[in-house]
């Protein structure tokens, strides 16, 4: 018998599995056209899933653009030339009429993605600001719980100043450790830590002074700010 080259060899079992895989066919022709057709529906629901979720993608996107845009309008002022296409708006209270409007429709219709999170913050912040409490905790807590750490991470933060406004000092601090214990790209440990000790600093200054003092050596932005707190911190 001739031996056979480890590449002949290749060949000859190839055609071997060729020919195996053509009599299955053929003997099996009702059950591989079945589940071929399965494999296809598969396919294209899988193809057709991910079509869809990249132009709900888009909407929301272009959704959250129209209410950044009102974001930044301006009040009473004319189109610059330098920028005409920035909305303007006549008062205060009509853009932060849109702009309400805008946030809601966004975390009213996709809650629970990146951009109804992103909604869901801004409604929080605009809401403290206003001294509309109720509604800064609601939009602030539905977004500290939301799957997107850094958005999340952020609306801790804020939630955590709220909480300290109502003199919810425990409540704000675990907030805060939470980030501390799993910073995000959008918070920092440090910047975690500089926030925790300005929200204990009126009641426990030893503390906040324990935790920005190696904060003084670090980067330049975090530095800055830990040595103005201990500044402002009463001396021992």
């Amino acid at each position: 018998m001739n031996r056979l080259t480890r590449k002949e060899l290749k060949s000859d079992k190839f055609a071997l599995e060729v020919e195996h895989t053509v009599d299955y066919v053929t003997e099996h022709r009702t059950q591989v056209v079945r589940y071929g057709g399965i494999a296809l529906a598969v396919v294209v629901i899988i193809v057709g899933t991910y079509f869809y979720r990249s132009h709900q993608h888009a909407i929301r996107e272009q959704e959250l653009h129209v209410a950044l845009r009102i974001q930044d309008a301006n009040v009473g002022a004319p189109q610059g030339p330098e920028n005409p296409s920035m909305l303007n708006f006549p008062t205060t209270e009509g853009k932060q009429k849109a702009l309400i409007k805008a946030f809601s429709d966004l975390a009213t219709k996709y809650p629970g993605s990146e951009e109804g999170t992103i909604a869901e913050y801004y409604l929080g912040t605009n809401a403290a600001d206003q001294g509309n409490v109720a509604a800064a905790e609601k939009y602030l807590k539905e977004a500290a719980d939301s799957s997107y750490k850094n958005y999340a991470s952020v609306a801790k933060l804020a939630l955590a100043q709220v909480y300290a406004g109502q003199g919810r000092l425990a409540d704000g601090e675990k907030l805060i450790r939470s980030v501390i214990d799993k910073p995000t790209d959008f918070v920092s440990k440090d910047d975690a830590i500089i926030a925790l000790a300005q929200l204990v600093a009126p009641t426990r200054p030893d503390e906040a002074r324990k935790l920005l003092e190696p904060l003084r050596t670090a980067r330049s932005a975090i530095s800055r700010a830990a040595l103005s707190m201990l500044s402002n911190l009463p001396q021992k």
